[in-house]
């Protein structure tokens, strides 16, 4: 009998999991799966919290829409029924001391129509003059593996870049934008460049790809997002999930694998998934060639605080949603979310939640790392009263720290992930990368390549 062991109990793990368990039923196959989690509960980065009538996601807090129609994991699941919307809202940037509106037209901050960048305070008439070089301006000199930032800086112009792009787009893929290829953040920017000469032209084209749901542009579960976990574990009835449990080291044999784990017991395995993080599967085999095939990929890291007040959330700006920071000695915060605004269903009274992000790109991480809760919960308190003027006392609080567990594609990153697969191929078949440290970051992303990597192992077998 084959054995076939999923390592991470993420929502790529729970995705291959639940397409290799449909299969071994639809087509009665006498197969083992084994799912192993280090962890007390099943999620990996989606975790949702519950305090005093706030709903708390304490890891990822939503789904692109977009990206969830054009698949059917929420029908299969059968969760049509639990799904929610984001309020529509306009966002912030903090910057001169104050709060400035991101043009209701653009994406990511990026202009998509002359008007939007017209209208846009947030920078100069020269830097405006600076930004229509995209209409004239050819490619010769770009590929999608290059940095997403030189590419917008060489079109854009630098003012634009750094005052209105930058701030939205860093806080999105978490690292610096120069460090970062157009592959794996908007591929779609150099085909509108290629195909109508101009990005700002390319989404006046496009507009209904990102303006087909209105406002909706993400959704949510009305009980939280681990809804979905839930739902995949339900429908897990054929596999061993393994809680608790983390596997410790990886061997080859004459038929397969040995998998030692945490709870002293061991397993042989055919096929084996990594959909842990990148650092977490390179210390699982002991071969220093591997090692350092994994060497490049790099980590960011993340502290996350939310703050559950007393008040209404009508105390905050009129039709916002909230701010993106530009200038980075004016908070020690890199956003923050007014959540009870955005996400309605994650407070019960009506009464405002907040949540502040801290990210690695920030100059004072290095201080906030070494920081206890009391210390960081300070630190917000403090951010929120320069930036809202907000003076209450929180009545709960939520802190999470993803320190070195943000995965952050650096230009390198395609050429790294393709010599892993290749050694792997060569010497440990049977063995596949899965999940965010590799193939995408968003949620659909990570269940779209759990169910490529399930079948890659379907057909295989």
């Amino acid at each position: 009998m084959k054995t076939v062991l999923v390592i991470g109990g993420g929502v790529t793990g729970l995705s291959a999991m639940y397409e290799l368990n449909k299969w071994k039923k639809e087509n009665n196959q006498d197969i083992r799966l084994v799912l192993a989690e280090s962890a007390e509960q099943l999620g990996g980065k989606i975790r949702t919290v519950r305090k005093g009538g706030f709903l708390i996601e304490a890891g990822a807090d939503s789904i692109v829409a977009r990206k969830a129609d054009a698949m059917n994991f929420i029908q299969e699941l059968g969760l049509e029924e639990e799904v929610v919307y984001n309020a529509a809202g306009r966002s912030y940037i903090y910057t001169d001391g104050e709060l400035k509106l991101i043009p209701a037209d653009s994406v990511f901050g990026i202009p998509a129509s002359v008007e939007s960048l017209a209208k846009s305070t947030l920078v100069s008439a020269e830097g405006k003059v600076e930004a229509l070089k995209d209409f004239y301006t050819k490619n010769d000199r770009f590929t999608k593996n290059d940095s997403i930032g030189d590419f917008l800086e060489h079109f854009f112009g630098k003012e634009l870049v750094e005052k209105q792009i930058a701030p939205v787009l860093s806080g999105v893929y978490s690292g610096n934008l120069s460090d970062l290829t157009i592959a794996s953040t908007l591929p779609h920017l150099f085909d509108y460049k290629e195909k109508y000469g101009s990005i700002i032209r390319g989404f006046e084209e496009n507009k209904k790809v990102f303006q087909s749901s209105g406002g909706k542009k993400f959704l949510s579960f009305n009980k939280g997002l681990d809804t979905l976990i839930d739902a995949y574990e339900e429908r897990l009835d054929g596999t061993e999930i393994l809680k608790s449990t983390q596997a410790v080291k990886i061997e080859k044999t004459d038929c397969g694998y040995k998998v030692d784990l945490s709870n002293g017991e061991s397993l042989e395995a055919d096929h084996i998934v990594l959909g842990i993080p990148h650092n977490a599967a390179a210390a699982l085999i002991d071969d220093q060639e591997l090692k350092a095939e994994f060497e490049p990929l790099k980590n960011s890291s993340l502290i996350s605080i939310y703050l559950a007040y007393d008040i209404p959330d009508s105390e905050l700006p009129e039709d916002g949603t909230g701010f993106i920071t530009a200038n980075t000695d004016e908070l020690t915060c890199n956003a923050c979310t007014w959540t009870s605004r955005k996400w309605k269903h994650t407070s019960e009274s009506g009464n405002l939640l907040v949540r502040l992000f801290y990210k690695s790109s920030h100059p004072a991480f290095a201080s906030l790392k070494e920081m206890g809760e009391e210390e960081l919960l300070k630190t917000a308190l403090a951010d929120l009263e320069k930036s809202l003027g907000i003076t209450a006392e929180p009545a709960a609080s939520e802190v999470t720290n993803w320190t070195e567990k943000m995965p952050n594609y650096l230009i390198s990153h395609p050429e790294t992930v393709a010599a892993i697969e290749s050694r792997l191929g060569r010497e440990y078949p049977g063995i596949w990368l899965a999940g965010c440290s590799y193939y995408g970051v968003g949620i659909p992303d990570c269940i779209e390549n759990g169910a490529e990597t399930a079948g890659k192992i379907i057909e295989d077998m």
